[in-house]
């Protein structure tokens, strides 16, 4: 088990103050249900939220805030701001008009990360192509890859942009299962090496991409009590797992590999197909190539 020090563990998150469900974007948002308890929901969201930053920080990550807009209720969910390694950022190009207005939003915090020597740099997607984020874009520090997903939410062409910015390989896999509309509510690596992934979201030839990259006894194939929880929308700092809510069953398999479970509910950002991985982004990420020279030096 990877036990490295989480004392440069970084988040980007935003706080929930104009969280809503407003439209629909994906399956799981009804903003009818949503409209008839906003009050309540938004309290609530608020309080979850709350919990889950609190985790993060009694785990020794350091966070950092987008200021909240009206109008823009899916700000929270940083992960789709933009890819982040070595300290360069790639910002993401959204799908939906709905949340395009994020975008100069997301740009605007990133210059002032950049001005405070958070981020070293921070460029732009080719024009016409859309990625969106961290979101369809996991970092496997383990194999040294992005794990990318597209079709519902980003473009196959994101993979060059990607792989051009960042020098790193891209094993880019169709999503073929509306609920699971990005890479972050399908698959996720740990830092032990084991990934869980939904294997209903992706079309045969991801399947085998996994299976190629992934050793059988690190593979961990979420059963839909889980995969509809959003369980693969986890958190992983060195060996504590921070998800919304899982089945006894996976507490007890990820136990016996050495990790333990923290379980933040985060319902009211369900019914926007969201959870823990989508309300943060991570800003300190390093690959092996600028990994090493640092461990070295230490």
């Amino acid at each position: 088990m990877n036990k490295r020090s989480l004392a440069n563990a970084r988040f980007l998150m935003c706080p929930p103050q104009h969280f809503a469900v407003a439209y629909t974007i994906n399956p799981w948002m009804d903003p009818r249900s949503w409209a008839e308890q906003d009050r309540a929901f938004s309290a609530k969201s608020q309080k979850e939220w709350t919990r889950l930053y609190r985790a993060l920080t009694r785990l020794g990550a350091e966070i950092e805030l987008v200021p909240p807009e009206s109008g823009l209720p899916d700000l929270v969910f940083t992960a789709n701001a933009a890819v982040v390694l070595d300290g360069v950022a790639l910002l993401a190009r959204f799908r939906h008009g709905e949340r395009r207005g994020e975008e100069p939003h997301y740009e605007a915090t990133f210059r002032k990360l950049q001005a405070c020597g958070l981020i070293g740099s921070v460029c732009r997607l080719p024009d016409g192509i859309v990625l969106e984020g961290a979101g369809d874009c996991v970092w496997d520090a383990t194999r040294n890859l992005f794990w990318m997903g597209y079709g519902p939410r980003s473009d196959a062409a994101g993979r060059e942009a990607v792989a051009d910015t960042f020098g790193a390989e891209v094993v880019a896999l169709e999503l073929v299962d509306p609920r699971f509309y990005h890479m972050d509510t399908a698959l996720v690596p740990l830092t032990g090496g084991e990934v869980m992934y939904v294997p209903e979201a992706f079309a045969l030839e991801g399947l085998s991409a996994i299976r190629d990259r992934i050793e059988p006894d690190r593979r961990i194939g979420l059963a839909s009590e889980d995969s509809v929880r959003f369980a693969a929308n986890a958190v992983c700092l060195g060996s504590t797992v921070v998800l919304s809510a899982c089945s006894d069953g996976l507490r007890g398999r990820l136990q016996e590999r050495g990790y333990r479970v923290v379980a933040t509910p985060l319902d009211s950002f369900l019914r926007s197909g969201g959870s823990a991985f989508c309300l943060t982004l991570r800003l300190d990420r390093r690959s092996a190539a600028v990994a090493a020279p640092a461990a070295t030096a230490a």
